[in-house]
């Protein structure tokens, strides 16, 4: 039965640790899926923010157009007209800005016309340094056999030659071959770009994204309309990285992307940051929450029931394992005291005594097994009451010292038989409110486990004392002694000390409990000292309330 106990027990703990496993599976699946479904919304987002950099870099583009165009129309309207002659000044050059506010005319520097063939180059306006000239001629053809828009009808360069920074326009008039063979074109000031920018994209007129994204159902909170001037940020650089335009909130976010404007505008980019905390309402329900901190506090909390669980099979597979040990313990003392009363009460019956004294004899060990029959039966009716809870006691004004000296002349026979002398010091005056009956039976436990564990003709004194408003009732042996360790498990039930379970002294393992119990209905105590300076002996004590 205790084997099938035992195999059952290891099934449940086997079954349970499966459990937390299942429990941690679902609970990294579940961190999987929770993770799987950010990277989509964070993937999302990040769609978003090149959806606005396109747009950003887009509108940019359209008003670079659209403030380019009126400028290079009117020097291709000036070359038509007189072809041999020098290209208008700047000052000169008059142009409509079409539906645009912006005007380029008064950030240009000079005109030029370039031969695209020969590379003869003449200008009008401020005159050019000759980096700058150079930089130009070498730069004109190449970009208008590899950049140049010819639908646009338009090229934009923006460069640095020598540090000097120039922003040239351009467009190209093919020749009767319909080959591209005169570049007409301005140089402005690259500060230019920066209002043409901050005109492109301004918030007030311009949607960083598009309205169906930023603006949902009212009632949706998670979809309430998003304000464009705090959805995000942007930044305009050139090729050199150099600021063309910053807005002037800027956020930082993992939701970030660049897009060109043009390698025929000038080789401008565009970047655009989405505010992370306007994710949630450019997300529908908003971006998942994190279930890490959720999915750990479950894992842990299953597994400290699985753990106290697993706690509590182990103990009741102690319990069980010390249950056992009892009965056994119980089984051998109940046997050796009914065996020696069934002989000697045979020997009697057949007449088989030789003599009086041996007749004495034989009645004196029937009386002094019956005693420790008595005792053990008493003890295990306590045990049982205490197990159903229903243990209590009848406390009235009792003399300790009669009491005491019954209670020796009631075990002195079961003493004798060990050859252990029992001694007596406790005043005849001292009263105390408390259960005779309980008082006895922890003195009988006491004197029982003195006799039982001491050795053999050693003097088990009993006394007590009063001090401070209680009573201290305490016997004292001359055996091997408690280690300090297990002073305290000494008064669990069924606990035992380790060298006395595989020893041929008997035990039920529940007489110092009782002891405790007892202690405890009177409203007091019981614990452990040793008797001399060199630790040998026990002295077991009592207070209770005098």
């Amino acid at each position: 039965m205790t084997r099938f106990r035992v195999r059952r027990g290891a099934v449940v703990a086997v079954l349970l640790v499966l459990a937390f496993g299942v429990a941690a599976a679902l609970a990294v699946q579940a961190y999987r899926t929770a993770r799987y479904h950010r990277a989509q919304a964070d993937r999302v987002l990040r769609d978003y923010a090149r959806l606005a950099a396109s747009r950003v870099a887009v509108r940019s583009a359209t008003d670079i157009y659209y403030a380019v165009v009126p400028p290079l129309k009117a020097l291709k309207h000036a070359h038509e007209m007189a072809p041999h002659k020098a290209l208008p000044v700047p000052k000169d050059l008059h142009f409509d800005t079409m539906e645009h506010e912006f005007s380029l005319a008064p950030y240009i520097r000079f005109t030029f016309r370039m031969d695209l063939k020969s590379g003869e180059l003449t200008t009008s306006g401020q005159k050019l340094p000759t980096a700058v000239r150079r930089w130009l001629i070498d730069t004109l053809p190449l970009h208008t056999r590899t950049v140049y828009d010819t639908s646009w009808h338009m090229g934009t360069v923006l460069g640095q030659p020598k540090g000097d920074r120039r922003y040239v326009a351009y467009t190209v008039l093919r020749d009767s071959d319909g080959v591209l063979r005169t570049a007409l074109g301005f140089e402005a000031n690259p500060t230019a770009l920066t209002p043409l920018v901050i005109q492109a994209t301004d918030t007030q007129k311009f949607a960083l994204l598009p309205r169906p994204l930023t603006s949902g159902d009212s009632s949706d909170p998670s979809r309430r309309r998003v304000q464009y001037d705090s959805m995000g940020s942007i930044i305009i650089t050139d090729s050199y990285g150099v600021d063309i335009y910053r807005s002037a909130v800027q956020y930082t976010s993992p939701f970030t992307a660049r897009d060109t404007i043009g390698t025929d505008m000038g080789a401008l980019f565009a970047h655009a940051t989405l505010r992370a905390e306007v994710a949630d309402q450019l997300i529908i329900g908003g971006l998942p929450k994190s279930r890490l901190p959720l999915i750990l506090s479950l894992l842990g909390l299953t597994a400290a029931l699985i753990g106290t669980a697993l706690v509590q099979l182990r103990r009741e597979s102690q319990l069980t394992r010390l249950r056992t040990d009892f009965i056994s313990g119980v089984s051998h003392e109940l046997r050796t005291p009914l065996a020696q009363i069934r002989m000697f009460s045979e020997t009697l019956t057949l007449g088989r005594v030789r003599s009086e004294e041996e007749r004495r004899r034989s009645l004196a060990i029937i009386d002094q097994e019956a005693r420790r029959l008595t005792h053990l039966v008493e003890n295990l009716l306590h045990f049982s009451r205490s197990e159903r809870q229903t243990a209590h006691i009848a406390p009235e004004p009792t003399a300790l010292a009669p009491l005491v000296q019954e209670v020796i002349d009631g075990f002195a026979p079961l003493a004798a038989a060990r050859g252990v002398t029992l001694a007596a010091s406790v005043p005849e005056d001292l009263v105390v409110p408390a259960d005779p009956g309980a008082v006895r039976q922890m003195l009988l436990n006491l004197l029982d486990n003195a006799v039982k564990y001491g050795p053999a003709g050693q003097e088990v004194r009993i006394g007590a004392t009063r001090e401070n408003g209680v009573a201290q009732l305490w016997v004292a042996d001359r055996g091997p002694g408690i280690p300090r360790a297990d002073r305290e498990r000494v008064w669990d039930r069924f606990w035992r000390l380790e060298r006395d379970r595989d020893s041929s002294v008997a035990g039920s393992g529940i007489g110092l409990a009782v002891v405790r119990e007892l202690a405890d209905l009177h409203h007091g105590r019981a614990w452990i000292d040793d008797v001399g300076p060199d630790g040998a002996g026990t002295r077991v004590v009592i207070e209770l309330p005098a």
